[in-house]
């Protein structure tokens, strides 16, 4: 693919950032893209590797290999073609996905795989600017209409292929604004919300109906779907927070992490929150505990706030900074990842258990009372041990809880659904066979976080349109969504 020798004659590079210094000043995105010569340079070094593992790597399954060749050959309205195939929302992707293709690149086994995610990037953004992207409007209406619960990317994507399939779609979001944890949960710094808008406007166009401020379950009773839908997709993602039941957990300034990047968003975007309701990190001492990307979004918005300081802490222990090659490619490998919010400033420590937070005389917190561990590993599963004598505090006046999340809210609409959930907590729904994406209410399905838990925006897009393909079968035989 590319150019046969490029991988041997290019070296790799890849897109770099304003300084941090000037990019905290604001809520803006920061990264500064590859000329066209460059991107060319880099779709050259795709090598023609036989067995091309980033289509596994990826959830969407890409077609990697081709559009890299076609930005090489100077292809990019066909590359733009060939990139949508797989993938609804590449300008989603290309911004937020930790590109697990790279990981499975074949190049990546000396650590100089190709900048696919940029690649991806620029593809789309490109077919933005040329006016290649234009509404897919059927040519036929199939008569049949469905409504999905939760517009985050699952949503969006079933949305948007069902649509496109000729069915009538009503997407509901509980929020004032669709786009999901993309909308608030996602800080504007690495997505800005123009993005998500350019492409609910195409969505629109093709026929999708959108309905905010409509909590099904409470806004709008389940019987209403039920009645008024030949079928339903439920993706609402995964969102009850992972808690941590120490003492002090009631001081004020202990805060669930979503809550403080929630009501962070809604300001930067114009929404109105009370002083209140908002969580400031203002000349603060911060801690975040949980060392995921959430954990790095509370860095990147802290340090925007103008924090006193930061330091986050993790439960287990440091990963390697490098893998071994051997035991882990074309696999995603555990290592030492540092996001551009931890280069803006903040402190790690891992190998650190939380035992309690101290509070003032007023009742907010001042400190976090913390202790070292160590794991071993124990009849073949790794176990803690608190370590004696080392007990230490950090100074903290605003602690965000950054520690993933459990599984979806079963109060409200899924109880009212009498949806079987697993053995997780999550919506019990096989991908596989006849029933794939079907719950155990006929006609109704679910998918992305809320069926498989916590996880990848691209594979939350993988499921979205998997399901549309299962609901698109359910409503009639010439299945027109089968890949």
């Amino acid at each position: 693919m590319g150019k046969p020798t490029g991988f041997m004659e290019i070296e790799r590079k890849e897109r770099h950032y304003l300084p941090a210094k000037q990019r905290i000043k604001n809520y803006q995105e920061f990264v500064i893209n590859l000329g066209d010569q460059e991107l060319k340079d880099q779709g050259a070094r795709c090598m023609d590797c036989g067995i091309p593992y980033c289509h596994s790597g990826c959830p969407v399954n890409n077609l990697i290999p081709d559009w890299n060749d076609l930005v090489y050959n100077d292809e990019w309205e066909l590359a733009s073609e060939r990139l949508h195939a797989t993938n609804n929302f590449p300008e989603f992707t290309g911004r937020i996905c930790p590109a697990p293709c790279e990981a499975s690149c074949t190049l990546n086994i000396d650590d100089n795989p190709v900048t696919i995610k940029t690649i991806e990037y620029s593809i789309v953004e490109r077919a933005w600017r040329e006016g290649w992207i234009q509404p897919h409007i059927p040519r036929h209406r199939s008569g049949k209409r469905v409504a999905v619960v939760g517009s985050g990317p699952a949503g969006l994507a079933s949305s948007q292929q069902l649509a496109r399939a000729g069915h009538s779609v009503s997407l509901y979001e509980k929020e004032d604004r669709s786009g999901g944890l993309l909308r608030y949960g996602i800080p504007d710094f690495k997505l800005e919300k123009k993005v998500i808008d350019r492409r609910m406007a195409q969505m629109k166009a093709e026929g999708v109906r959108f309905h905010s401020n409509t909590h099904i379950g409470i806004d709008l009773p389940v019987n209403y779907l039920v009645q008024n839908f030949d079928a339903v997709v439920l993706a609402g993602g995964c969102e009850v927070p992972r808690d941590l039941s120490v003492p002090g957990r009631q001081l004020d300034g202990v805060h669930f992490a979503m809550d403080f990047l929630r009501t962070n968003s809604k300001r930067v975007q114009g929404g109105v929150v009370s002083d209140s309701e908002f969580i400031s990190a203002q000349g603060k001492h911060v801690v975040v505990i949980g060392g995921g990307d959430t954990g790095s979004d509370c860095i990147g918005t802290s340090n925007r706030h103008g924090a006193a300081s930061i330091t986050q802490i993790e439960i287990l222990s440091q990963p390697p900074e490098k893998e071994e090659k051997a035991l882990t490619w074309p696999n995603w490998p555990h290592k030492l990842r540092t996001s551009s919010s931890h280069e803006e400033g903040c402190s790690r420590l891992w190998d650190v258990v939380t035992k309690e937070f101290i509070g003032d005389e007023n009742g907010n917190v001042k400190a976090v009372k913390c202790k070292k561990v160590a794991w071993k590993s124990i009849d073949g599963s790794w176990k803690m041990e608190e370590i004696p004598d080392s007990d230490f505090e950090l100074k903290a006046e605003l602690v965000t809880l950054a520690m993933g999340f459990i599984h979806p809210v079963f109060q409200g609409m899924l109880e009212d659904f009498d949806i079987s959930l697993d053995a997780s907590g999550n919506v019990d729904a096989s991908i596989e066979g006849e029933k794939a994406y079907h719950t155990n209410i006929d006609g109704v399905f679910s998918a992305g976080d809320m069926r498989r838990g916590q996880s990848l925006v691209v594979w939350a897009i993988r499921e979205g349109r998997k399901c549309a393909e299962a609901v698109d079968k359910y409503l009639r035989e010439d299945n027109s969504l089968s890949e």
